[in-house]
């Protein structure tokens, strides 16, 4: 392990939730609650307002209105998100080239790598300045933790939440991890939480007096071990800048139970093209096709298949997954289904050839047989999610309160704004149509205010505002 605290790790604030309150003037200081808004939707991000009420992340929407009956509940606007990660990665990649992404709000940064800190102090100026720049940069408080290994700088990062940063002295580490519960080790989670507490170990610094052959004994070697070196602080992880990803996968659940069978058998096959578009935009193909199934009882149910070949031809994924379905009994209902692609390879020429192929099978597929009756095709009533932007002819940018029965409400604000007012309008309103996202922060263009709706850039930030 290092002997100084150069690997930082960066976790943004609450971070969906913090954006859709940086972006509304109205909601800021106020619980908000960030995911599907079904009635089988989950929490993606709580604020910390909506937090004091018990809301958390994982947690079933349902669940989250009745503890906080007030809170605004908004669908996630992940292009926006990904937009602000991105400003967020490019200001860690100027730091090192060695970043490794966990997710969108969150990364590790080996700063020895990039000669940007060697010791304690260099290391805390880093730090600091980071969480400057993303405040100027984008509006938004990340949280940073500072150690000689990965492990204890994220555990670092989480004390230093919200908007703060931790810097844990190389020679500190046992004596802070010894009274830390057991989860709080990378890899204990619930069940081996369970198994520990059941053999009398409750803390970290249990595990490490339990010793390794005792922790094998109870959890296997390579988690037995594993979890004994944590305990003693040691983490030999290096930050790597590109993660290979081990599958491609897509998964929709539903809000009502399926029973039909055709229906199940459709929703199998809209899936695996879904997949098949993911792994070609990826640049991949794999051998090994998955059907996940989750039926009404909340049982869930995996089947895979392993091809002679790597493949990306949509027809042999769909015929894969349906061969699988065969083999799974629906009956009662279904309510969440996934396919995936595991054993992943790049494009080999009989990929290539396979790709091809298929192409001109949906081409055709695709094609009408005639043009459709203008008299039947009536248009679809357009959707309106929460928390959305719209602008409106007269009344200029806006978002989505709610919609229902044939009406939209919107409130009349901006992220630069104070509070606007709301108004409601037909759901069908000629004057009313979707907007991008505004910028969260002010921005100088040739030394002038950019437009209101210029796009989110790095540069050009006036660090007095």
């Amino acid at each position: 392990m290092r002997t100084a605290p150069t690997i930082l790790h960066l976790d943004m604030d609450a971070f969906f939730a913090s954006a859709e309150q940086a972006s509304k003037p109205s909601l800021r200081g106020k619980a908000v609650i960030v995911g599907g808004l079904g009635p089988r939707g989950v929490v993606a991000t709580a604020s910390y307002e909506a937090r004091v009420f018990g809301v958390h992340s994982a947690m079933p929407m349902a669940q989250a209105r009745r503890l906080a009956p007030n809170a605004a509940c908004l669908v996630p606007r992940f292009a926006f998100y990904r937009s602000i990660s991105e400003q967020v990665m490019g200001l860690l990649r100027s730091l090192s080239p060695l970043v490794e992404p966990l997710s969108l709000d969150e990364a590790f940064v080996d700063l020895e790598a990039g000669g940007a800190a060697g010791d304690a102090d260099s290391a805390r100026l880093v730090g600091e300045g980071l969480r400057a720049d993303i405040l100027a940069v984008t509006g938004l408080t990340g949280s940073v933790g500072l150690a000689a290994c990965k492990m204890l700088a994220k555990i670092a990062s989480e004390q230093a939440k919200p908007d703060g940063l931790v810097l844990i002295e190389p020679g500190t580490e046992r004596s802070l991890l010894e009274p830390m519960p057991v989860r709080t080790l990378p890899g204990v989670g619930p069940a081996t939480g369970d198994h520990l507490r059941r053999a009398g170990i409750h803390t970290v610094g249990e595990i490490a007096e339990a010793g390794e052959g005792e922790l094998v004994r109870l959890l296997g070697k390579a988690h037995g071990q594993a979890l004994h070196a944590m305990a003693l602080a040691h983490d030999e992880r290096p930050v790597v800048a590109e993660r290979e990803a081990k599958s491609v996968s897509v998964e929709d659940t539903y809000d009502v139970d399926i029973h039909d069978r055709l229906r199940v058998g459709l929703e199998v096959r809209r899936l695996a093209d879904r997949c098949v578009r993911r792994l070609r935009a990826s640049g991949l193909s794999g051998r090994t096709i998955v059907l996940k199934v989750r039926r009404y009882d909340f049982s869930t149910l995996t089947r895979s298949e392993t091809l002679r070949g790597p493949t990306d031809d949509p027809a042999v994924v769909r015929e894969a997954a349906a061969r699988l379905l065969e083999s799974v009994d629906t009956t009662g209902g279904v309510r969440l289904l996934g396919v995936g692609v595991t054993g992943l390879a790049d494009y080999t020429q009989e990929d290539l050839f396979a790709q091809a192929a298929g192409a001109r099978a949906e081409s055709l597929a695709e094609e009408p047989a005639e043009e459709p009756d203008e008299e039947q095709a009536a248009p679809a009533e357009r959707r309106w999610p929460s928390g959305h932007d719209v602008r409106h002819a007269e009344h200029g940018h806006g978002w989505v309160q709610g919609s229902g029965v044939g009406r939209v409400t919107v409130r009349f604000e901006t992220p630069l704004s104070e509070p606007g007012r709301v108004r409601t309008f037909r759901v069908d309103d000629p004057d009313l149509e979707p907007a991008d996202p505004l910028p969260l922060v002010r921005r100088r263009q040739n030394g002038a205010e950019g437009a209101e709706g210029a796009a989110c850039a790095v540069g050009g930030v006036d660090p007095a505002l």
